[in-house]
């Protein structure tokens, strides 16, 4: 399962007069700690800001899943809930989770969570969307960290076992 962190950043950035003015924007991390959120943040970060920024705030986030869709950049946060039943008491117990989406508006991210969740076997609802600050999401890309391994010759420990 996935570890959502929402990471605030604060940096400068130059107005439309050519004034520096002090920024914070919020990022959604998928990492396995608070320190490989900051590294990612530090690693992604350094190459698209102009000169220093600081990582003011890190915490962890109630955030189940993301869905990304290229044709819009805002975010949106969408609460769904549903009913499961419980297996040793047969009650019903109402289970509320957040997930977000890209979208233009509103009506498009209600759309989009639809369609995205269509696939659910339990009916659910979405009783509240709202616009998300966040301005990026860093998802885990397997890619990079098989990019990071030095090289040499490296096998499973169970085939190092057999020899």
């Amino acid at each position: 399962m996935r570890t959502w962190f929402l990471c605030k950043v604060k940096y400068a950035k130059e107005n439309e007069e050519g004034l520096l003015k002090s920024i914070s924007e919020q990022y959604l991390v998928d990492a396995v700690s608070f320190t490989e959120a900051e590294a990612i943040l530090y690693d992604r970060l350094g190459s698209q800001i102009r000169g220093d920024f600081q990582v003011t705030g890190i915490s962890k986030s109630n955030i189940v899943d993301v869905f990304y869709y290229e044709d819009a950049d805002q975010w949106h946060k969408c609460k769904i809930t549903y009913l499961l039943a419980d297996g040793e008491n047969g009650k019903e117990k109402k289970v509320t989770q957040y997930m977000i989406v890209t979208a233009e508006d509103v009506r498009q991210a209600y759309d989009r969570i639809q369609e995205s969740l269509n696939n659910m076997l339990v009916s659910f609802r979405v009783p509240e969307i709202t616009e998300s600050p966040i301005v990026e999401v860093f998802p885990f890309e397997k890619d990079e960290v098989a990019e990071q391994l030095p090289p040499g010759n490296f096998r499973p420990v169970n085939q190092e076992e057999e020899s």
